[in-house]
């Protein structure tokens, strides 16, 4: 378990997973339909089902030219692990759509992307987290920058950190 994840945020992941290492970083004109896919999917069954919260899942911004889709691949080939980076008009970076798939929670993995993420992306990276993720996101450097709000009925808090420098 990373050490850096909070202490009470049980892992679910029991025994290593056994992934490859290789931290893919595509924008989508490079990603493969079948790859794109499964990202959706694990997006989707983490965030609307699992959080039970109907949300617009496909919001337009994945598509984006500048958009960024890192993630980490599973032993069955398929996504264990992923995070969205979108490049903002006043030029920061969102980090949105952290997410690992149920059976390798608590294995560091989300961690291992931020870390890739932070090292290669430069300027401002902006996120919402979730209420109870903030102090995992505040041992990565993140600080708050405004008040708790909801977001479809979730609490956030808005936070930022700085990445690569440019």
């Amino acid at each position: 378990m990373n050490s850096s994840e909070p202490s009470h945020i049980p892992p679910i992941a029991q025994d290593p997973i056994d992934l490859d290492p290789t931290i893919n970083d595509k924008p989508f004109a490079d990603l493969d339909v079948a790859t794109f896919h499964e990202l959706l999917r694990l997006r989707v069954d983490v965030f609307v089902v699992e959080q039970t919260c109907a949300y617009p899942e496909l919001d337009g911004r994945d598509t984006e030219p500048e958009t960024r889709h890192v993630w980490l691949d599973g032993p069955d080939g398929r996504p264990v692990a992923s995070i969205r980076v979108l490049a903002e008009p006043d030029e920061s970076h969102r980090i949105s759509r952290v997410v690992t798939r149920v059976e390798a929670r608590g294995a560091g993995l989300a961690g291992v992307l931020l870390d890739h993420v932070h090292a290669t992306t430069p300027g401002r990276l902006v996120l919402d987290a979730q209420t109870y993720l903030v102090p995992w996101y505040e041992s990565l450097g993140y600080e708050p920058t405004g008040d708790e709000f909801l977001e479809d009925g979730i609490p956030h808090v808005p936070m930022a950190r700085e990445g690569a420098q440019a």
